[in-house]
């Protein structure tokens, strides 16, 4: 039987069976005339996808919907990204989004961003969205080509930077520099570890809810064990909001380099730890498999491709003309102490 309309209170809702299926809901609409306009288009709907199946229905609204309810937004950052994609496409069909028009958005949406900045916040996540929908069986899977861009290598922290700011950095920020160097662990991975999470005893630490979904037993060295210790036991080890943190990273290096005066002190990142443990690993001989792994990269491929410079022995190609390699003096500095 076609849809009925009927009052709720204030709002009207339908009911009544389509094309076999029991349905009811909200119109939304307080105003009878509107309800049942909504209801029609409902019913409507519902006969599309019993005639064509469920991707003549399927809108990037909906899809976006079923992406954020199987849990895929991990940080508030995406969650931001994707608001903007649904905004742009709004009630738009998944079967009429092309690939060249998805590249279109990206330019739309960020008319002044980098190649890279619209592959990972236009790209990557309109692509994962119709991709989950695509798993469920409600539409065809999507290939989108990413603009290109010119890959930059990046910069890691090294053991040296790292001694200095876990010296004169607050202790807070010296234990997150020194967990996420040691373990490789994203600045988001880092702040949901909880005091449960870490086994004094046996010198490990159980990392959740990472980016691959996929758990992982970091080992805490004697230096990590050491500074986690030192931390209060009231909250989480690394309990401050992510810009908080931030700010607190961003101070403590300006302090840093304003103490060393001429010498300075680079500014890194909170991700350059990650690439820190990386090259580290690499450099010390450790093969790209067990690297990867230790560091909970999911690609092999991938990790290689990013971090292939730290595997770069200049020796071998000094060897070409028979010489050898000579180091280039390191320009020494005192660092001065800083009270916090």
């Amino acid at each position: 039987m076609p849809l009925k309309v009927y009052k709720r209170g204030k709002t009207y809702h339908y009911t009544g069976t389509v094309a076999g299926r029991r349905l009811r809901g909200t119109t939304g609409a307080t105003d009878k005339l509107r309800a049942e306009e909504v209801a029609a288009q409902v019913e409507e709907s519902e006969w599309k996808r019993r005639h064509h199946g469920p991707v003549a229905v399927l809108t990037f609204a909906k899809a976006s919907i079923l992406y954020r309810s199987a849990g895929k937004m991990s940080t508030k950052r995406q969650v931001k990204y994707l608001e903007k994609i649904e905004d742009y496409w709004k009630d738009t069909l998944v079967k009429d989004m092309t690939a060249g028009a998805i590249r279109q958005s990206a330019i739309d949406i960020y008319p002044k961003a980098a190649a890279a900045t619209r592959n990972r916040q236009v790209i990557t996540p309109t692509r994962a969205v119709i991709n989950h929908c695509a798993e469920l069986e409600m539409c065809p899977p999507i290939r989108v080509r990413k603009f290109r861009f010119e890959q930059r290598i990046k910069k890691p922290i090294l053991l040296d930077w790292l001694d200095t700011f876990t010296k004169h950095a607050r202790p807070i920020m010296s234990a997150l520099a020194t967990f996420m160097f040691a373990t490789a662990c994203r600045i988001s991975e880092a702040r949901r570890i909880e005091w449960s999470d870490i086994d004094f005893n046996n010198r490990t630490i159980l990392v959740r809810k990472t980016k691959n979904k996929k758990q992982r037993l970091a080992h805490m060295p004697e230096r990590l064990l050491i500074a986690l210790a030192n931390l209060p036991r009231d909250k989480r080890p690394f309990w401050p909001g992510e810009t908080t943190l931030r700010r607190w990273w961003d101070d403590d290096i300006t302090a840093i380099a304003e103490a060393n005066g001429e010498a300075g002190f680079e500014h890194m990142t909170f991700h350059s730890c990650r690439h820190g443990f990386a090259t580290k690993m690499l450099r010390d001989g450790v093969d790209p498999k067990t690297a990867a792994q230790l560091g909970g990269w999911d690609s092999v491929t991938l990790f290689i491709d990013t971090y292939a410079h730290a595997m770069q022995d200049r020796q071998l190609t000094e060897n070409l003309f028979g010489t050898n390699l000579t180091q280039p003096k390191r320009q020494r500095s005192k660092n001065k102490r800083i009270d916090r």
